[in-house]
């Protein structure tokens, strides 16, 4: 992936950062709410303008004078996006005209010496123009008037901002290029629809046997609050991107970021962490729980975290239920294992455990790491990559026969059918990858009784593998 220049987005809580950084990008990338404070992470994401590409950075709302932990923890999450930009832009808003806090924002960008505009939001109509006046105050030359809802005044702003760019710097939008226009940018338009397994067999990045292509594995960091998703992948990437502390809910949007390893590319999708009904009070919270579960329907493989100095929660199973239920891969992923005394049998009782309360998760592996220290990551990727691999597995429709002909079907005792009708299995076939799905032709109308479903899908297991992939199975009258 190139190096692409960065633009980040800054200002006070709740003036339009987030609206403004979704409008550059071209979707709902960000959390959008009345609420201060939706924004807590860096958030990333490529854009593309006039045959420019570069990348969006949208921060969280800054309070420098504020001494509570998150926010100061906001603040330094942006002054990293402030060091790592090419251009700033700083967001007010028109209607609460100049305030202290938009003054002392501006006064400590001018230090920085880097290309610098204003961004006066909520101007919803040429009559409000002359509302932008009085941001000359703030000493930075460049002000435009916006509205980051309606897209007015936004292609000022990005011709402005593009023409500071150093050209060298700028890879030219191509039609293979990594980020192409029209919703391609962030690589999710293969993954839009896919919500129940129902993704077609020549799924983009896989190769005819299967093997994985260029496209980044797409991997989502899931579990409750506070179990360690953001520690993790802070670990994976060698940086804070995520805002971490003890406080359970320190993330809200989705933050991700791609990681290279051993010629593969992966996606890390750090969601906020799922809640009960009803336990979620705020709307920021509201609509993170919902992104969190979205996130999880688009990727390839989840990554369940659950608290190893906890145990297994019942709402460990419900979050593992959504997992299994979307049809995602799973790796069930132990967290703060160093944090637990061990005996001989630690592992063996507490994997144990987790399959009790887990048996619709059976085909999950389970690997036990320390995210703070970083124990055992190595071992957790290369889990990732094998799981990814058997998602994408395709199994030949000659081997598939012969498969079936050496189970010998017709001389197992299946439960009957209606009138008493003997069930009989003509062939099975390979209808899909992503996630593995099977059709199998019977002699009976409906659907499977689940013994047969759970027999066939042993059977392909012990043959064939799928690796922490769920199976699919579909059946169809006729031969």
């Amino acid at each position: 992936m190139p190096n692409l220049p960065r633009i980040a987005i800054l200002g006070r809580p709740n003036v339009g950062k987030s609206s403004l950084f979704n409008r550059i990008c071209g979707r709902r990338r960000a959390l959008v709410g009345n609420e201060a404070g939706m924004t807590r992470d860096r958030l990333y994401a490529p854009a593309e303008w006039l045959g420019k590409r570069f990348e969006v950075v949208d921060t969280g709302g800054i309070i420098p004078a504020e001494k509570e932990l998150m926010a100061s923890e906001v603040f330094r999450q942006a002054r990293v996006a402030i060091e790592e930009a090419a251009h700033l832009v700083l967001v007010v808003d028109a209607r609460a005209g100049v305030v202290p806090l938009d003054e002392e924002l501006a006064q400590m960008l001018r230090r920085t010496g880097k290309p610098l505009s204003v961004a006066i939001n909520k101007v919803d109509s040429l009559a409000q123009s002359p509302l932008a006046a009085e941001f000359y105050r703030l000493g930075i030359r460049d002000v435009f008037p916006i509205s980051a809802e309606h897209g007015l005044g936004v292609d000022d702003l990005l011709d402005h901002i593009t023409g500071t760019f150093v050209s060298s710097d700028v890879p030219p939008a191509t039609a293979d290029s990594a980020f192409p226009a029209n919703e391609k940018r962030l690589e999710e338009s293969q993954l839009e629809g896919e919500t129940t397994g129902t993704r077609g067999e020549d799924e983009a990045g896989s190769d005819a046997d299967g093997t994985p292509g260029l496209r980044a594995i797409k991997v989502a960091i899931i579990g409750r609050p506070n179990v360690g998703k953001s520690t993790l992948l802070n670990r994976l990437l060698n940086q804070e991107r995520s805002i971490v502390t003890a406080a359970p809910g320190t993330t809200r949007d989705a933050v991700d970021a791609e990681v290279e390893r051993d010629g593969l590319c992966f996606r890390f999708v750090d969601t906020a962490g799922i809640r009960r009904k009803g336990k979620t009070k705020l709307l920021a919270e509201k609509l993170s729980v919902i992104q969190a579960r979205k996130h999880l329907e688009r990727s390839d493989v989840a990554l369940l975290i659950i608290d190893a100095t906890e145990g297994v929660s019942a709402l460990d199973t419900h979050i593992g239920g959504y997992a299994h239920e979307s049809h995602r891969s799973v790796v069930l992923v132990v967290n703060k294992w160093d944090a637990i005394k061990k005996g001989p049998t630690t592992t063996d009782d507490y994997t144990q455990t987790i399959r009790r309360r887990m048996k619709y998760l059976d085909y999950a592996p389970i690997v036990f790491i320390s995210a703070q220290k970083g124990h055992r990551l190595e071992k957790l990727v290369a889990t990732i990559a094998q799981v990814a691999a058997a998602r994408r597995h395709r199994v030949p429709t000659a081997e598939m026969n012969r498969f079936i002909a050496e189970l010998h079907l017709d001389d197992l005792p299946f439960p009957r059918g209606p009138a008493n009708k003997s069930l009989r299995i003509y062939y099975l076939t390979q209808a899909r990858a992503a996630p593995p799905t099977f059709v199998v032709f019977t002699n009976q109308a409906g659907q499977l009784h689940f013994s047969v479903e759970r027999y066939l899908e042993n059977r392909i297991r012990e043959r064939f593998g799928f690796f922490g992939t769920p199976i699919v199975i579909k059946s169809r009258v006729g031969r």
